[in-house]
């Protein structure tokens, strides 16, 4: 007897701003990505404008804010990695058919909400756009391939940022209700497992994850975009069922699992909050329909007022999600005192733990936390669960035959498979899992094509440089195999 459900989805997970290319092609309009330029996992991500003088500059990503009067401009001298990714637009039928030799049964994707609607704000949608995802998506179930579809994955258009504020604005929320109608209507009969914001909890969570010291401001910012976030996803979820009711609709959180550096009770403590705050408090949200009673307390350490209406509460309430959905790379340790051996990379900080390994980015290898999480989280919400994103970034090498070994990363998703059988074992719920950048694509963090996660090889350097030529890793005939034994051929 298999380890997984017989109908148990396999499959793997892009996002459209870090493959799709073709940035200014078809009617698209730019995101914040597209002014956004490569990096390393010392050198940060900038992105840059020409300010209210007409004199141009940049700031990080992490941290940095627009001048005033500034306006985002793509800019002389900068490397824009997502402007061509790995151009999916024009590979998407190559990359699918790689996909259904591995012998995926879901492929995870994103929506361009500025390739439907390219400055968001248009009453109507590009029909280009439309007629480029409809292609998508008949040509995935010609492979006999579940679409599982983000609407938004971190891709704002800019003009919505520049002229409204992004989310901080309640006005985003009534755009978001036009592209997601939009999407479930246009569709229909296509995509029935949908996801509303992908890794929605690192608005707030990212603000003091570097130990950095976020100001109130920044925290009623963050929790009030969060805020209009969760009433936009509860109305999607809403209408996604009104216009059919096959819809399944997720929430996707940034999954870390956190562990105590020590036994010291102040440790413990500082866990517990750090999990309300980082994990649970969008979680409950978006699946409980309601905040949780640590949210007052979060909002006082922070002087947040929120502006919630009692029809937000109401809305809240009424779109409730009917999976959740995580991504899962790392565990990470917190402490009260003082961190002797601390480890920083891309989009992670924290105390080192001296039972695991970490990776050339900074991330410890940590299925036993995996393990961890699906059963906590399993046990608070009782819905259907996903890994949507869970890989290994590294340096891989082609060798002259064109070969690419690439034994670490098939160790990496051996413990991670066996992980989440051990968790079904216990009780949970798990439906799908879509590794991360099943094809090589642009690292989010740091802008690079050198950190690969994918089973498929992409010719394409930092610099944007290469042929594009798509080329299978060992992992890809590992995967493979994993694939048509459901699981239980991992070795």
């Amino acid at each position: 007897m298999s380890r997984f459900p017989k109908d148990f989805l396999w499959g793997g997970a892009t996002a459209a701003n870090q493959c799709e290319g073709a940035w200014n092609v078809d009617g698209r309009g730019p995101a914040l990505t597209d002014v956004t330029t490569g990096g390393t996992v010392s050198e940060p991500r900038y992105i840059t404008y020409i300010d209210k003088d007409g004199n141009p500059g940049k700031y990080s990503r992490m941290g940095g804010r627009l001048p005033e009067g500034a306006k985002y401009a793509v800019l002389d001298g900068y490397h824009y990695p997502n402007h061509e990714g790995i151009d999916f637009y024009h590979h998407y039928k190559e990359d699918i058919a790689l996909f259904a030799e591995m012998g995926f049964t879901t492929f995870r994707m994103s929506i361009s909400w500025s390739r439907l609607f390219p400055n968001g704000d248009e009453e109507t949608p590009n029909q280009k756009g439309i007629e480029f995802y409809r292609d998508v998506f008949k040509e995935l179930r010609k492979h006999n391939i579940e679409p599982l579809v983000t609407i938004w994955h971190f891709d704002t258009p800019l003009y919505l940022e520049e002229h409204y504020g992004g989310w901080k604005n309640r006005k985003l929320i009534e755009f978001y209700d036009r592209f997601a109608e939009t999407c479930f209507r246009e569709f229909k009969g296509l995509v029935k497992y949908w996801l509303t914001f992908n890794e929605i909890n690192n608005t707030v969570m990212f603000l003091n994850m570097f130990g950095n010291k976020a100001s109130d401001e920044m925290y009623q910012s963050g929790y009030q975009q969060l805020h209009h976030q969760f009433v936009a996803s509860a109305h999607a979820v809403k209408k996604a069922h009104e216009i059919d009711p096959e819809n399944i609709v997720g929430c996707m959180i940034c999954g870390i699992t956190f562990y105590p550096g020590t036994c010291d009770p102040k440790d413990i403590l500082l866990n517990r909050h750090t999990w309300e705050q980082g994990i649970y408090y969008c979680g409950d949200v978006q699946c409980k329909g309601k905040y949780p009673t640590f949210a007052n307390r979060l909002w006082a350490e922070h002087n947040v007022k929120l502006d919630i209406t009692e029809q937000d509460l109401k809305d809240l309430a009424e779109g409730c999600v009917d999976m959740y959905t995580f991504s899962y790379y790392m565990s990470t340790v917190v402490t009260t005192h003082e961190i002797k051996d601390m480890v920083s990379g891309n989009f992670s900080a924290g105390a080192r733990n001296e039972y695991l390994k970490y990776s050339d980015w900074g991330w410890a290898t940590d299925a036993d936390g995996l393990q961890y999480y699906l059963e906590m989280i399993y046990d608070r919400y009782e819905k259907p669960i996903m890994v949507v994103e869970n890989g290994l970034g590294a340096i891989d090498k082609v060798e002259e035959d064109g070969s690419i070994h690439d034994p670490y990363r098939i160790d990496y998703f051996k413990v991670h498979v066996d992980a989440m059988a051990k968790a079904i074992e216990n009780g949970v719920n798990l439906i799908g899992y879509t590794p991360w950048g099943c094809i090589d694509l642009v690292s989010a963090g740091t802008g690079e094509m050198r950190k690969r996660y994918g089973f498929i090889y992409v010719d394409m350097d930092d610099e944007g440089k290469g042929t594009m030529a798509r080329s299978r890793k060992d992992s890809f005939y590992w995967y493979q195999k994993c694939i048509k034994s459901n699981g239980d051929d991992i070795a």
